[in-house]
């Protein structure tokens, strides 16, 4: 199997998910997406391979030994981010990239350049993947999906390497933080798996934010401008005087690492009503749990100036996933040990976000996250070195043996 093809072919796919729906997949693509690939998964001859209504397509590669090897598994997301269209992607590959600008659109203007993402400057000489600047480029996550197949199918064609029984799942809507939502943990069956699902080469991820979504609504009092003096309230005046109470270097723009943050995503109103919407985000569980509470001493606050006004819903959406890693850390060990033997020194990082694997691991399966390779995710800038996922590949590959060993 020829990754680079392979990849290319993935990323035509339009799976661009969508929040909005209340649909598993959010969106008809992915579900499409997913025919696809049990149609290729059956003619790679894998076995236990199932679609299910919700998208979540399962296989696995069987066992070559008679060892006792525990069942280990790989996962990847079918869709793409909504950031950004992902529809008619129209990658190319800049061969043996020398450094400076990539033009990716001449009729826009829009450049690719190492002036405003460093990073690149790690990859010069490389064969570089890239967008033509009106898309996405989907190397998050089709690159992981791509990875993994051209494993199984390196193990395929190289029976002398000797495996136990591997598992692969490719499920949807990841990035509206659903991913694990219909995750079948039981049926799937592995010991523990890795989401192939990070960014840079040696990325190694087993702790992530804590996460809550809060929605705060503001009621006012509409009356005519003209007599309005000690009778309105303008739910958006409110509303800004809200926003203004948090902390102004405590957002993400400010933060790095493991620093926590509120970030306010969207507001809509009129006079009558106001609604803030919030993102809650810190590494630390006691100082998750304090954010939560600022904003709901900051709902009282605001009623006492404004009785009855204002009011907050607040729902977690996932948690750290190290408090379920750390008593399995052999198996950030084991894949520390396979990246050193593909040539890749691990980086290991907190993930500045979520991932299928933070809720997975609550769920019952252990599962850090690998990297895919891509950079600048989510936008027309996103790229990624052919080499970067070859070693993911190669990463894959050690696993599976060195687990048999």
């Amino acid at each position: 199997m020829n990754l680079t093809e392979t990849f290319l072919r993935f990323v035509r796919f339009d799976t661009q998910s969508d929040e909005l729906t209340n649909m598993t997949p959010s969106t008809p693509g992915q579900m499409e997406f997913a025919v696809y690939l049990k149609g290729l998964l059956e003619e790679m001859g894998l076995e236990e391979i199932s679609l299910d209504a919700n998208g979540y397509l399962m296989a696995t590669l069987p066992a070559n030994t008679d060892k006792d090897v525990p069942v280990v598994g790989f996962i990847a997301h079918l869709d793409t981010a909504p950031d950004m269209s992902g529809k008619h992607v129209n990658p190319r590959i800049v061969e043996k990239w020398q450094g400076g600008d990539i033009l990716l659109n001449a009729e826009k203007n829009i450049v690719l350049s190492p002036a405003e993402f460093p990073e690149m400057n790690n990859y010069i000489g490389e064969d570089l993947i890239v967008t033509d600047g009106t898309t996405l480029l989907g190397a998050d996550d089709k690159a992981g999906i791509a990875e993994i197949l051209a494993a199984v199918a390196h193990l395929q064609a190289h029976p002398e390497i000797k495996h136990g029984k591997v598992r692969i799942a490719f499920n949807p809507d990841e990035e509206i933080g659903k991913g694990a939502h219909k995750f079948d943990v039981e049926m799937f069956g592995a010991e523990f798996a890795y989401t192939m699902d990070g960014g840079a080469v040696g990325e190694l991820e087993y702790e992530n934010f804590n996460a809550a979504g809060a929605k705060v609504t503001i009621k006012g009092r509409n009356v005519h401008p003209g007599t309005a003096k000690h009778k309105m309230v303008n739910s958006i005046r409110v509303a800004n005087q809200f926003a203004q109470m948090l902390p102004r270097w405590e957002t993400p723009e400010h933060t790095e690492g493991y620093e926590g943050f509120y970030h306010l995503v969207a507001i809509n109103g009129t006079v009558e009503e106001t609604t803030l919407t919030y993102i809650i985000r810190d590494h630390d569980r006691a100082r998750f749990e304090s954010r939560k509470r600022e904003l709901e001493h900051l709902v009282r606050k605001t009623n006492e100036e404004y009785p009855g006004c204002c009011s907050v819903e607040i729902n977690d959406q996932y948690y750290n996933m190290r408090e379920k890693i750390e008593p399995v850390m052999h198996i950030i060990e084991l894949a520390e040990r396979a990246m050193r033997e593909a040539g890749v020194e691990p980086r290991v990082q907190p993930i500045r976000g979520g991932t299928d694997g933070a809720q997975l691991s609550f769920k019952g399966l252990p599962c850090p996250n690998i990297f895919a390779g891509g950079e600048n995710f989510h936008g027309r800038y996103e790229y990624v070195p052919v080499s970067s996922m070859e070693k993911a590949r190669d990463v894959i590959v050690n696993i599976i043996r060195l687990l048999a060993e």
